[in-house]
């Protein structure tokens, strides 16, 4: 019950496999350290480059237990393609691979339960522009519908549509989602996802007359945000720092 089951794979997987590996585990870490978490639940899914199979957590760990050797690696349809002796949970990959499926762009797809972007996502108008970081989403924000848990089929293909080309999603009653190129694109983008929900709440509940950015500003920014969150400039430069915070707060993740 205690004793977690210790694998090691670094020397039996490719060296891309486990840097791979080596970034999911971190950001599992860095999850449970902003809080975001919710027990066992939610998922962070990355796509192993070249393959439809991909990485995600074994189901019954807490997210500060995930490493990179008990990560599973599942096809799109949650079937465990190697030898481990953890499970997955297939309605919480549902919609992973409803995404994985339909965005070849989207190598990591971060899903999770916060109590501010459920409650953020939850209100008639959703995201508003009221801070930096809502420009950072806002030109490239989706919204699903709540259709219940989410393990019936059919939702699938309404989810699939709802996101389009977006790479920011709040689902309606039930969280916020996020896609990117790499486990750092999609960290950064839900960071600046629920950043916006925190202070959107917090001026609403400050009863204080807000100051909305212009549409014009919203329209321009979107190439602004590329720029300061995605390639060299980015994510891929904030991401190594982040990297390295994972390491300071416990260094197991890597095993």
């Amino acid at each position: 019950m205690f004793d977690l089951p210790q694998l090691d794979l670094k020397n039996k997987v490719s060296a891309q496999e486990w840097q791979l590996r080596i970034d999911l585990a971190a950001c599992y870490r860095l999850v449970d350290h902003f809080r975001w978490g919710d027990l066992i639940y939610t998922h962070l899914s990355a796509r192993l480059p070249g393959t439809d199979h991909y990485l995600v957590n074994a189901f019954g760990l807490t997210f500060d237990e995930v490493t990179a050797s008990n990560l599973v690696k599942v096809d799109l349809n949650g079937n465990i393609i190697d030898d481990t002796p953890f499970s997955i949970n297939p309605a919480g990959f549902t919609i992973h691979s409803a995404i994985h499926e339909v965005r070849e762009d989207a190598h990591c797809v971060i899903h999770l339960h916060t109590k501010e972007t459920i409650a953020v996502a939850t209100q008639k108008k959703g995201l508003l522009p009221l801070s930096q970081y809502s420009m950072f989403s806002l030109p490239s924000l989706s919204y699903h519908g709540y259709e219940g848990l989410a393990v019936n089929d059919d939702e699938r293909k309404v989810l699939q549509d709802d996101l389009g080309s977006t790479n920011h999603m709040l689902l309606v009653n039930h969280g916020g989602l996020t896609v990117g190129p790499t486990v750092g694109d999609a960290f950064m983008r839900f960071y600046d996802l629920q950043r916006a929900c925190e202070i959107q709440l917090a001026l609403q509940a400050s009863s204080q007359e807000v100051i909305e950015v212009p549409q014009p500003i919203i329209d321009n920014i979107y190439n602004q945000a590329n720029v300061v969150h995605s390639g060299s400039t980015g994510g891929q430069l904030a991401w190594p720092a982040m990297l390295r915070k994972a390491y300071r707060l416990d260094p197991s993740f890597a095993k």
